[in-house]
């Protein structure tokens, strides 16, 4: 079998070894910024992979991340700030690491072989039909992401498959298969790099697009921000503020008067009671826009 397109040499990186620092670093970066540009063409692969998770989630249901070493680095990342940026709960989005927490402090790459793992680690996710996996790996034949494919489908899961390489095996099993053709590495095979910063933005793109969906992003803000430290405390009544047009102190009181609870503090600092405004919000599957005329 060849060698996926992640492993081959890249023109620029002859002679790399010699060159100066600031030819090395200009290299490092450009190709970098190529492969954002990889995105484009997926983003209609990116979307239908954002729908199928707000419908998973805006029916109650999941939608989890898988990956291995690199890949399920930069799932974990996405996975593990949907809680405090758009206040899902965490057993909402579970995340599937080859290896689990121990193969964070110390990664071994044996674990991506394992496709009983992966298939343990879809059991203990508890799956089912209506949900989504967000699988990913850079080749796209990874044992562990593929096996975890399979796995989640036979459950009945839809599985969106994130890879780097067209026509790889994760990309031909996958429901929705979305192509990020980063190309080769400076580093041949080093998919830390551009493979791996394509798949996080690819990420940011698709969760950003499922709060839209969900509601929790209204006029650019986070407005279903867990505010549990003081930075986020602050945000939040800045948020507030901003959404419905009233001075600091007002927002930080209509905060006080909802428990800390962005969406409600809004209607509140708008005139609505907060018994109301939490009822109303349940009305309009917690979408501010159809309130805020």
């Amino acid at each position: 079998m060849a060698d996926p397109s992640t492993e081959a040499r890249h023109p620029e990186s002859d002679r790399l070894h010699l060159q100066p620092a600031g030819r090395v670093l200009s290299l490092l970066l450009q190709g970098q910024v190529d492969a954002l540009n990889a995105l484009r063409p997926a983003l209609p692969a990116i979307e239908r992979a954002a729908e199928a998770g707000a419908r998973a989630l805006g029916a109650g249901g999941r939608m989890g991340y898988a990956g291995a070493g690199s890949s399920g680095l930069m799932a974990m990342a996405d996975c593990l700030e949907l809680s405090g940026t758009f206040g899902l709960p965490p057993d909402r989005t579970p995340m599937l690491f080859a290896g689990g927490a121990d193969a964070l402090l110390h990664m071994k790459g044996s674990v991506e072989d394992d496709p009983d793992l992966a298939r343990a680690d879809v059991e203990r996710a508890g799956l089912v039909a209506g949900d989504l996996l967000l699988v990913l790996s850079a080749s796209g034949t990874t044992p562990y992401a593929l096996a975890a494919a399979h796995a989640a489908q036979a459950r009945g899961v839809t599985v969106a498959g994130f890879a780097n390489v067209p026509g790889s095996d994760l990309l031909q099993v996958a429901d929705i298969a979305v192509l990020i053709e980063t190309g080769a590495e400076i580093i041949a095979g080093s998919t830390r790099m551009g493979a791996a910063s394509a798949q996080k933005v690819a990420l940011n793109l698709l969760s950003v697009l499922v709060a839209i969906r969900l509601g929790h992003v209204h006029d650019g803000h986070m407005v279903n921000v867990v505010a549990d430290n003081a930075k986020l405390v602050a945000r939040a009544a800045r948020i507030v503020a901003d959404v419905a047009g009233v001075p600091s102190a007002q927002a930080e009181a209509a905060l006080t008067a909802t428990g800390g609870a962005v969406k409600p503090a809004i209607l509140v600092a708008r005139g609505m009671d907060p018994d109301r405004a939490r009822a109303a919000l349940e009305e309009t599957g917690g979408h501010l826009g159809p309130l805020m005329k």
